[in-house]
This record gives C-alpha cells, sequence and structure tokens, in this order.
C-alpha cells in the first residue's frame, strides 16, 4: 500500500508539473517563438501539437483525431491503470514506468480536452536538423519505455538461461 502511495503522489507531482511547466510557457510565448536556451543545441519553443507523438496524423480529419486522440488514450488509460495495479506485487520499477505512462498520458488528455491540442516546448536541434518538440509529458511516456524495453530484454535473457 506503501507503493501505491509514493507512485501515486509521484503521479500527481508529474501531471502538475507537465501542466504547470505548459500554462508558463502560453503565457510567456506566443505560437512559434522560440528562447535559446543552449545556442545551437536547445530552445525553448511554443509549439502548439494537434497530432500525436511527433505531430503524428496533425493533418487528419477532426473526427479522426478526436477519436484517436480522446477515445483511445481513455481507453489506454483504464488498462494502464490495471496493469498499474497489477504491477504493484512485482518489481517496483515496472510500477514505476505504469505510472510515469499514466502521468504522461493524463497531462496530455489534459491539453486535448480542455484545447484539442497539446502544448509542446522542448526543442533540440542540430544545425537545420529538429527533433521533434515534446513536453514533459512526453518525456514520461518515453522514459516509462525504455524502462519497459529493459524488462523485455531481461525477461528474455531470464527465459534463455532456464531453458538452457
Amino acid at each position: 500500500m506503501k507503493r501505491f502511495w509514493g507512485l501515486l503522489v509521484a503521479m500527481v507531482f508529474l501531471i502538475i508539473a507537465d501542466q504547470m511547466s505548459k500554462g508558463a510557457i502560453q503565457s510567456s510565448f506566443y505560437v512559434g517563438e522560440s528562447m535559446p536556451i543552449i545556442d545551437g543545441f536547445f530552445n525553448l519553443t511554443y509549439v502548439k501539437n494537434p497530432g500525436a507523438a511527433f505531430g503524428f496524423m496533425a493533418s487528419a480529419g477532426k473526427v479522426v483525431r478526436q477519436l484517436m486522440f480522446l477515445l483511445l488514450p481513455v481507453l489506454f488509460c483504464g488498462w494502464i491503470v490495471y496493469m498499474l495495479i497489477k504491477s504493484l506485487k512485482g518489481p517496483y520499477y515496472l510500477s514505476l514506468a505504469y505510472t510515469l505512462i499514466m502521468a504522461g498520458a493524463v497531462g496530455n488528455l489534459i491539453d486535448r480536452f480542455s484545447m484539442g491540442y497539446v502544448v509542446d516546448f522542448f526543442d533540440f536541434y542540430y544545425g537545420r536538423y529538429h527533433y521533434p518538440a515534446f513536453n514533459i509529458a512526453d518525456s514520461c511516456i518515453c522514459i516509462a519505455a525504455g524502462i519497459l524495453v529493459v524488462d523485455m530484454i531481461i525477461q528474455k535473457k531470464k527465459k534463455v538461461s532456464v531453458e538452457n
């Protein structure tokens, strides 16, 4: 139970940090405005992202975007809650991964339901090559994906060593 409450506090903290950072960008920048942080590498840039990660499906019709970015993520969150509860008896890192996914999903869903787009602002680049802008919620999801990939590799190695 202690693990559950700690993860819940972490999730709430990450959602609040995500929303506060997006609000700070919206109140301090106009859309498309950039502020260099590390010249030639990293800017804060206010981007409205109507699509998915990295702008995927940004030009799709409104009905398609609503189905893909409102209904499906809400259903997916239900599955993640189930996986989080199930993981509480397993390794801590799995519970952490599901917590990060939930925090990221909720952070971006708040944007989608309230504004119809997600606010992105971390803008990394080198020369003309830009990594798609992202936010704290996206970072949570990517870190969680990394944790789950590492777990998958660990589980596969355990299975191979048991079979041999």
